[in-house]
């Protein structure tokens, strides 16, 4: 049984980090490509980043340099390194198999202004 599942989030100010986890269990996150998206209120849920088994890794133009995908293969555990929060970064955050369409449940970001 696969279960992918997210902790990490919370309430923050703009300009504070997070940082994200997805610990997975039923997969191997280093053999596939894993990816964070977000949903806000009202919005389509959208990628956010993306790491690839090979670890190449992609990411939202606006959230470049200022996030940071990273896998612990170890743990199988894939990150989401967030810094300078923005208001418009509030959403829930999901962690997805991008190859298998697997989800997690999703952890609740808010940045306040």
């Amino acid at each position: 049984q696969v279960q992918l599942v997210e902790s990490g989030g919370g309430v923050v100010q703009a300009g504070g980090s997070l940082r994200l986890s997805c610990a997975a269990s039923g997969i191997t996150v280093r053999l596939t490509t894993m990816s964070w998206y977000r949903q806000a209120p009202g919005k389509q849920r959208e990628l956010v980043a993306s790491i690839t088994g090979g670890g190449d890794t992609n990411y939202k133009n606006s959230v470049k340099g200022r996030f940071t995908i990273s896998r612990d293969n170890a743990k199988n555990t894939v990150y989401l390194q967030m810094n300078n929060l923005q208001y418009a970064d509030t959403a829930v955050y999901y962690c997805n198999d991008y190859w298998r369409g697997y989800w997690g449940q999703g952890t609740q970001v808010t940045v306040s202004s």
